[in-house]
């Protein structure tokens, strides 16, 4: 059961603290509960619960989006969360209860139904509700500044030309799993089928005799191997078909088991695995026969069958594993622009990344800020048809004299674009991009959606910061001058 908050934000002094004390208004969480439209998205977190008045009262969304922010804004774990908002008077405030409540707010393992009730495309457009929120700011901001000046430029309105500029750059974000070999994995399989042999064999237990699995002498085989300190490709390729044998065993015993009573006596999260492991069995066995190191939709985690190798080609870790995650930066605010588990050519998304600009902000950008991957030849012909300036020098061979005033722009353009890269930076040093922690793919893309959230109300709070300090200024050169500041 949902029942809808009438009245989302609430004022500091509204809060009831236990000692009669009152919250401070400029603090952080105080200031992010004003930058959140919490209303805006409570119709359709409510579709997610029924609509009668039976069973417990549901979280509102404030609750359960507070949580998920406190939790990537802090780096906690889904314990430690639960843990610090029932002891910080502040962090209640954020989620909007109207007075300090004493002991656990919740159960840790709610969190993890907070975060399936915000898919990827609703975490996107509350990104977009607190960006707009702010470009709303910024220009109550400069009609306040500008004064009259304001009506004399909305009469003279002729054609929107094209206008900001538009930085886009993609990254992995690496999962929270073991580096992969191919023979750790099938040997992780191994174990994992003599398990479900075990359960299978449980309901059956005294009727028929336990099938032979050869347990020990797998185990033993693949110590001896784990013990070589590097093993040639010979030995490799000798272990690794030891293992397929065992686990094409253990598939056969599986199956002559399912065929007398099903699968009773596993859970569903076994299943699944058994899945998964019947399919990276078959890519295994056609990489070793065919004595081929690549295949098509390669499975890395046998908990995490999503996860795919992405190719960097860095000196710090040429292969990561994980999404590829394409991020664009626009006056100072970042968007994701696509999240995907397979690797893509970036150069294949400039087109669609400008087009969702111009949906936005009803005009293309006047320059593009692009890594050297984007500048491919359908990019240059649409950029120059719809006039639009994209970084880096022209196709084409390299002439050995660089016109000055050339050089200098591609020069600013390089520096100007290492916004992205400092973002991409501050996410994963900062915040949870550098390892993302979930084990589902929709999880896990709202994980990464939310450290871009993050990130932007973190970019609000500092322009919070420059126009109070704007403010303070301009009064000073009031009070000691004698005329308005133009700070």
């Amino acid at each position: 059961m949902y029942k809808y908050t009438s009245r989302q934000l609430r004022l500091p002094d509204e809060f009831l603290m236990p000692f009669e004390g009152k919250l401070d208004h400029k603090n952080r969480w105080v200031r992010l509960a004003t930058m959140i439209p919490w209303e805006a998205f409570e119709e359709e977190y409510a579709r997610h619960f029924k609509k009668s008045g039976r069973g417990e009262e549901a979280y509102n969304v404030r609750v359960a989006l507070g949580t998920l922010i406190v939790k990537e804004r802090l780096r906690l774990t889904d314990e430690e969360t639960a843990e610090q908002i029932a002891e910080n008077p502040y962090l209640q405030y954020f989620l909007g209860f109207d007075a300090f409540r004493m002991g656990k707010i919740f159960d840790p393992s709610q969190v993890t139904f907070f975060r399936k009730r915000f898919p990827e495309d609703i975490m996107n457009r509350i990104n977009e509700a607190i960006i707009k929120n702010s470009k709303d700011d910024d220009n109550d901001q400069n009609s306040n500044d500008t004064g009259s000046n304001s009506e004399s430029d909305g009469s003279e309105k002729q054609e929107k030309l094209n206008s900001g500029t538009l930085i886009i750059d993609a990254t992995c974000t690496p999962a929270d799993i073991q580096y992969p070999t191919d023979v750790r994995l099938l040997n992780d399989a191994r174990e994992m089928l003599e398990k479900i042999v075990d359960q299978l064999h449980s309901c059956e237990k005294g009727k028929i005799r336990r099938p032979r699995t050869y347990r020990q002498k797998a185990r033993k085989d693949y110590l001896s191997f784990t013990k070589q300190r590097k093993p040639n490709l010979k030995k490799v390729r000798k272990i690794k078909g030891k293992l397929l044998r065992y686990n094409r065993r253990l598939l056969k015993i599986i199956e002559k088991m399912a065929d007398r009573h099903g699968f009773e006596g596993i859970n569903r999260k076994q299943y699944v695995k058994l899945l998964v492991i019947q399919e990276l069995q078959r890519q295994q066995t056609e990489m070793h026969e065919n004595k081929e190191f690549r295949i098509e939709d390669r499975i890395v985690s046998i908990s995490q069958p999503h996860v795919r190798p992405i190719v960097r080609g860095k000196a710090s870790a040429a292969t990561e594993f994980g999404a590829k995650v394409e991020i664009s930066i626009e006056n100072g605010f970042a968007r994701c622009e696509i999240i995907s588990w397979d690797a893509f050519n970036e150069g294949t998304t400039l087109i669609d990344a400008l087009k969702r600009y111009r949906q936005r902000n009803g005009c293309y950008p006047e320059v593009v800020l692009a890594d050297k991957i984007y500048r491919n030849r359908d990019n240059h012909e649409f950029c120059k048809s719809e006039h639009i300036r994209l970084s880096g020098p022209k196709l084409g061979r390299k002439t050995e004299v660089i016109k000055k005033d050339e050089a200098k722009r591609i020069y600013l353009d390089g520096c100007e674009r290492n916004a992205i890269e400092g973002k991409i930076g501050e996410g994963k040093r900062k915040y949870s991009l550098g390892r993302i922690m979930t084990k589902l793919a929709q999880t896990s893309a709202t994980s990464i959606v939310l450290s871009i959230i993050v990130m932007n109300l973190e970019k609000k709070l500092r322009l919070l910061l420059c126009h109070f300090f704007k403010r303070l200024l301009c009064g000073y050169c009031e009070q000691d001058i004698g005329f308005g500041c133009v700070a």
